[in-house]
Order: C-alpha cells, then sequence, then structure tokens
C-alpha cells in the first residue's frame, strides 16, 4: 500500500520509509480478498498508531531476513522511520541491497465461537537509501512513541544517537 522507500542515516542513522501512494494503493500485485482491503485513512491510522513491525531485507546468500522495529508514520512527512544498532546484519544487507518490505499490523480480535485472529494489516514495499541529516525534534517525536519522560528522551539522544542507527 505504501509503495517507496529510503534509508536515512543521520545522528541516530535513521532508517526512512518515503510514502508514496499512487493512484489508490497500486500494489505489486492485486489482492485476492478484494473485501480485506484498506482505505488510507485506515492503513495510515494503523502506521500511526502501532509502535512495531517487521522490516524485511535481502539478507545474506539470498535468505530473506526479517526483524521486528519500533517505527514512526510521520504524518508532516509521509515517512516511516525506524531506529537499529550502527552495525549489524540489518545495515550490512541494506547497503548491499536496499529493497525491502514493512509490516505492522494490529492487536486483533477474536470472534465469538471462532479461534482464529482477525488483524487489519499493512505491507509496504521499496528501496532504502542512507540520508546523513536527521533532526533532533523528529528523534524527540520518535522517542514519545515510547516515554513522555522528556529528560530520559533528550538524555538518550545526547548518550545515544552516535552509537544507534534509525
Amino acid at each position: 500500500i505504501i509503495e517507496k522507500f529510503q534509508f536515512d542515516n543521520s545522528h541516530f542513522k535513521i532508517l526512512l520509509i518515503k510514502q508514496i501512494v499512487e493512484r489508490c494503493f497500486k500494489m505489486f500485485r492485486e489482492l485476492i480478498r478484494k473485501n480485506k482491503k484498506l482505505s488510507l485513512e485506515e492503513c495510515i491510522y494503523i502506521l500511526k498508531t502501532e509502535k512495531r513491525g517487521v522490516l524485511s531485507v535481502n539478507g545474506e546468500n539470498g535468505y530473506p531476513y526479517g526483524m521486528p522495529m519500533n517505527h514512526l508514520y510521520n504524518e508532516e512527512d509521509g515517512k516511516l522511520y525506524f531506529h537499529c544498532a550502527n552495525i549489524g546484519h540489518r545495515l550490512d544487507s541494506l547497503k548491499k541491497d536496499g529493497k525491502v518490505s514493512f509490516c505492522v499490523y494490529d492487536k486483533g480480535y477474536h470472534k465469538d465461537g471462532h479461534w482464529s485472529l482477525n488483524i487489519r494489516s499493512v505491507i509496504a514495499f521499496g528501496r532504502i537509501h542512507i540520508v546523513d541529516d536527521w533532526p533532533d525534534e523528529l528523534m524527540v517525536k520518535f522517542c514519545k512513541r515510547f516515554t513522555d519522560d522528556t529528560d530520559y528522551i533528550y538524555n538518550e539522544i545526547k548518550n545515544f544517537k552516535n552509537n544507534t542507527a534509525v
């Protein structure tokens, strides 16, 4: 549903996905169960309210590598931001091949008498590119998804922004 990604690297080395929605959610393939397709508003709601999803990259030896990631959907610029370590399998893989997918889903619900979990999900495909500058205000916005303690947030940014990829 969200098609284009960009990798962003700054103080926190940020992983960034740029949202480009072309003509009513052009996808790589059409949904088979079209009645399950979400509106743009529903997709944005899920991206804004759910804090984690799975970012998948083309890993070593051609194997997919998916990992749970905290994210921020920034409605002001239509981009998704992630944070991770400055080194590791994920960044090595992204440097070799920027093609990724990201899946985020809600908590779901069970219908009475049914075992299955009904969820709504957003799946995005695209490329991640490295960018060097990420403003502190955006770091704060990202962190505020997880805590309102601004002293803690600014302390974390001060102490760890050069050791963390975002």
